[in-house]
């Protein structure tokens, strides 16, 4: 098949001696075989008896997978009890799977149309372990355990735990399992049946550490080691491993600044039919064909390809015939003999069956990355059934530089199956290195994971891989981070200063638990007085978004204003007195706060609400569409003027609430401001405000004196208010689109409130009521608090106002006045602050666009002892993991622990514990989130009948999935 290249994005391997891709690349090049003695401890313990395994006949050898039998089920939802009625084999795939995504940077959940092909063995564990032998009865029991340990279910499981929503399709054609779904999925991208594929296999045996019977006329070798084509060969080591490849069209791949390690240029899979000697024999015709049909689709010339990597079982005629057929294949195209090395990773770490053509690709890929041709392990003298000399191939015997010569890199993989399906991918170099992205600015690293533990061991193989000398690209690995991983609970921000590498001394790191769930947003627009100059200078110059917000308002502002804001803007050494003039301080911070508002929603920060304080409700109208911004720039503009314009007056902050306050305010002051609990603002004329402020301490309240040159919000403001509600009625508002807050009423802002000239000019001179309209901004769960402006006035304030209140985060944007500091690393920290806090970012846009992917160190996964020993057993009689011992509560559960209360919750919490293997288990906690699902449903609703002597309908239990809910349910339909 042809049409279209597909590049290699990501793999994952767990093989024998090699827990990781890099482990497996190290022992490849050092030539290492991977192959175990076992003694006899090992078999006894596995369960073979002495008289086999002192059998002369018996091979004490297997390729072992280390951790075989461990499995994070935690983090992939699976109860204790579920995890051990699971085939190893899939738990062993689904962390593989989710580590090749990490290693191509892709969050599954943004992965578009991801599909999955995949093959395993049969289940070893199911027959050997779980049924021991017993009659199967088809009931709940073997329905069971058959959706969790028959190979049918490998892809379409891995691509629920993933959500995946391309085709999954298992793929079983024994020992070219894994290369015929490499294959598949190549063909479902070219039809555009889905956009990222995984393909692979997995093998896991059982029993793990047991040798074999060497019998005369069969495939194993008598010796325990594997000598593809070499004169020794005399057959193969079965054994266990796991391999996943990620693959995506190149032209996508290339777009998105994916790593492409190689390109698949051609595949093709065929049958051997019966022009064979046997069933399982192979078959010269079906290897030259599919070879032949691979270069075909792969468009290139047997002259090109100078490696193969064969499937070499050592076996005495598997080897001659593969050679044979590969000649034949290649005699179409050239003459030339010796020019193309041949090597089987099977000298390395056995026959790993479904799993073993994807070690073969998987070798191949890295061969590739490193131009490098590994040994053929044990090889010394070739078979004499092949005359080599005459072929255009030779074993490959140690490692060497792979010189590229006229053609670029290529190499054939070849796997073949008992049955007779054989399959062929061509490969090619990927040579075409990715632009490099200039960044020049500090950096946000992003890391999250299940529980805090995870957390931590993540950010230290983080450090560990930037500290490195081949350490990658720190904006690559900040966008990586940020758009290759999914976001789970736990979560840790870490900003990192510009310059080379990043000052280590001055990074920032931050930390949180983000719940479950999205906090809603609120933005908060901070009114006059947090004004200094330079403010918005280094975003104008490194964000072009806020630069192109700020340059409009500044133009627009121009002709009324009578010169250039931005010559305060954008100069920190501009005169401070200027700035603080009214007619100039209001406009310059509404531009300022509306370009910052604008870059933060480009990056994705969205607010749900937003509460202006005075002023700033006039930005919080032009987000909502109230007022155009250029309507809304002539408003403010005229607003300052007007209020420049009045009586110089003053403002004092009183600590006191309004109800204490008010009796005892003279004629002549007004109240400005209710901020929040115990905090005050009274505003009129100086005199009357510094006597006021000497009664007032008197009776032992605190007073402050605000920097203001007026009395806004007072009787004072009276003169400004008529004509600025002509400006407004002409301006001609309109009903908002988004919902905000009125500082005049202290609620949510109606149609008719926006809409209304008037008032637009009572807000001059009412107070602000900021605590109230916080209040009815918050939303009923968790919420982020955005200071949209300069300081920290208003998270302050709303720390006072949201006191004792649970899931409140407050961030900060901007410097303060007069603070050392960088505008870009504080607008960064509080962008990584809405992500810890349960936010979301469109991180792309916060790069300007796709970066290059980095290679970074995957999900430390926190395995745990899952398995069920040999013997006759029943999905309903395992009862504990193999620590004998029921897992305790899960952390991070929506509801806290609450005990059950009468017998009916007691019984049901007992059967609950029994099933779900978590031990205690609240009355509120969901049934689903512990794992259930409708076959369990089933066993507990007949456990819980048997019980409580009453009908349990699972459909109630589905309904109710709490205790303490159908418990409910349960009483009132008795009663009923």
């Amino acid at each position: 098949m042809s049409g279209g290249d597909i590049a290699v994005v990501g793999m994952a391997a767990r093989l024998p001696g090699a827990p990781d891709v890099d482990a497996f690349w190290r022992n490849l090049r050092d030539g290492v075989e991977s192959i175990t003695a076992l003694d006899e401890d090992d078999l006894l313990a596995e369960g073979i008896d002495r008289a086999t395994f002192e059998r002369p006949e018996y091979v004490r050898a297997a390729p072992l997978l280390d951790g075989h039998d461990l499995f994070d089920a935690r983090f992939f939802g699976f109860s204790p009890r579920e995890a051990a009625l699971l085939d190893p084999q899939q738990r062993v795939f689904l962390e593989c799977a989710w580590h090749a995504m990490e290693d191509a940077g892709l969050d599954p959940g943004r992965a578009g149309r991801g599909g999955v092909f995949a093959g395993a063995n049969m289940s070893a564990y199911w027959m050997s372990n779980l049924l021991g032998g017993r009659r199967i009865v088809l009931d709940s029991d073997i329905f069971e355990l058959q959706i969790h340990n028959d190979k049918d279910y490998l892809a379409t499981r891995t691509a629920h735990a993933l959500g995946l929503t391309g085709p999954a399709v298992s793929v079983q054609t024994a020992c070219s399992t894994s290369l015929v779904a490499v294959h598949e999925a190549v063909r479902s991208l070219r039809a555009d049946e889905c956009d990222t594929a995984l393909a692979g296999g997995v093998c896991v045996r059982v029993p793990h550490r047991a040798g074999y019977l060497a019998e005369r006329g069969m495939v194993h070798s008598p010796d325990g080691h594997c000598r593809p084509f070499d004169a020794r060969g005399a057959g193969t080591v079965f054994g266990n491993g796991v391999g996943v490849v990620v693959l995506r069209r190149l032209d996508d791949a290339l777009a998105a600044g994916d790593r492409v390690l190689a390109v698949v240029k051609g595949s093709a899979v065929n049958n051997d039919g019966s022009d064979k000697v046997g069933y399982t024999a192979p078959s010269i015709t079906g290897q030259e064909r599919v070879v032949r049909d691979a270069l075909r689709a792969a468009g290139v010339s047997a002259r090109g390809v100078t490696a193969v990597e064969a499937h070499g079982t050592a076996t005495p005629i598997g080897d001659p015939i593969e050679i044979k057929a590969l000649t034949r294949a290649f005699r179409e195209d050239t003459d030339d003999n010796g020019f193309c090395a041949v090597g089987a990773v099977k000298s390395n770490i056995g026959h790993l069956e479904a799993a073993a053509g994807i070690a073969g690709f998987v070798k191949a890929v890295l061969q590739l990355r490193h131009r490098q041709l590994v040994p053929t392990v044990h090889f010394a003298e070739p078979n004499p059934r092949i005359d080599f000399a005459a072929t255009p191939f030779r074993v490959q015997r140690d490692l060497r530089p792979w010189d590229a010569g006229e053609h670029p890199r290529r190499i054939g993989v070849s796997a073949f199956g008992i049955g007779g399906t054989n399959a062929h991918v061509i490969l090619e170099e990927f040579t075409a290195a990715p632009e490099p992205v200039p960044a020049d600015g500090p950096q946000l690293l992003v890391l999250s994971a299940k529980t805090p533990e995870a957390l931590e061991e993540s950010a230290a193989l983080l450090d560990e891989r930037l500290a490195a000398p081949d350490a990658p690209d720190l904006a690559d690995a900040a966008y990586t981070l940020q758009t290759g991983r999914r976001a789970m609970r736990h979560r840790r921000a870490v900003l990192v200063p510009a310059g080379p590498g990043g000052d280590r001394a001055g990074r920032v790191v931050r930390q949180a638990d983000a719940g479950t769930g999205r906090p809603g947003t609120v933005f908060l627009f901070p009114g006059q007085g947090a004004q200094y100059p330079g403010m918005g200078a280094e975003l104008h110059a490194a964000e072009p978004v806020f630069a192109g917000h700020l340059d409009h308002c500044a133009e627009a502002l121009r002709p009324r204003l009578g010169f250039d804001l931005r010559e305060l803007l954008l100069d920190r050494d501009a005169d401070p007195a200027r700035l603080t003039a009214t007619e100039v301080a209001q406009p310059a911070l509404f531009a300022v706060e509306y370009a910052l508002a604008r870059l933060l929603e480009h990056w994705g920060v969205v607010p749900d609400a937003m509460v202006g304080h005075s002023l700033g409700e006039f930005v919080a109208a032009t987000l909502a569409g109230v007022f155009t911004p250029e309507r809304a720039l002539e408003l403010v503009a005229l607003r300052g003027r007007l209020m420049g314009a009045l009586p110089p007056g003053a403002m004092l902050g009183v600590q006191c609430d309004e109800e204490t306050l008010r009796p005892l305010l003279p004629d002549g002051l007004s109240l400005a401001a209710v901020n929040a609990p115990g905090l005050c603002v009274v505003s009129g004329p100086g005199p009357l405000t510094e006597e006021f402020a000497a009664a007032l301490a008197g009776r032992g309240v605190g007073t402050r004196r605000l920097h203001t040159s007026h009395a806004f919000h007072s009787a004072m403001t009276e003169p400004a208010v008529a004509p600025f509600t002509d400006a407004v009625r002409a301006a001609g508002p309109a009903a908002p689109a988004r919902p905000f807050a009125s500082c005049t009423t202290g609620e949510p802002i109606t149609d008719a409130q926006a809409t209304d000239p008037r008032y637009w000019g009572e807000h001059i001179r009412r107070p602000v009521r900021f605590a109230d309209a916080l209040r009815g901004a918050l939303p009923g769960g968790r919420a982020t608090l955005v200071e949209v402006g300069p300081g920290t006035t208003l998270t302050s304030l709303a720390k006072a106002v949201t006191a004792g209140r649970r899931g409140i985060t407050t961030v900060r944007t901007m410097p303060r006045p007069g603070e050392e500091g960088s505008e870009r690393e504080t607008l960064l920290l509080a962008v990584g602050d809405v992500w810890l806090g349960g936010g979301t970012v469109d991180w792309t846009a916060l790069h300007g666009g796709s970066r290059p992917r980095a290679a970074l160190p995957g999900y430390p996964f926190a395995r745990e002892r899952h398995w069920i020993g040999p013997g006759p057993a029943s999905a309903s009689s395992v009862t504990a993991p193999a620590s004998g011992q029921r897992a305790s509560r899960p952390g991070g559960l929506r509801s806290a622990y609450a005990a059950a209360r009468g017998d009916v919750e007691k019984q049901l919490v007992s059967v609950w514990e029994e099933f779900l293997e978590y031990e205690p288990i609240g009355i509120h906690d969901d049934f689903f989130e512990l794992g259930g699902h409708s076959l369990l449903a089933a066993r507990i609703a007949n456990r819980a009948a048997e019980a409580l002597g009453v009908p349990v309908p699972m459909r109630e239990l589905l309904a109710h999935p709490t205790v303490a809910g159908l418990a409910a349910r349960l009483t009132a339909s008795s009663e009923g």
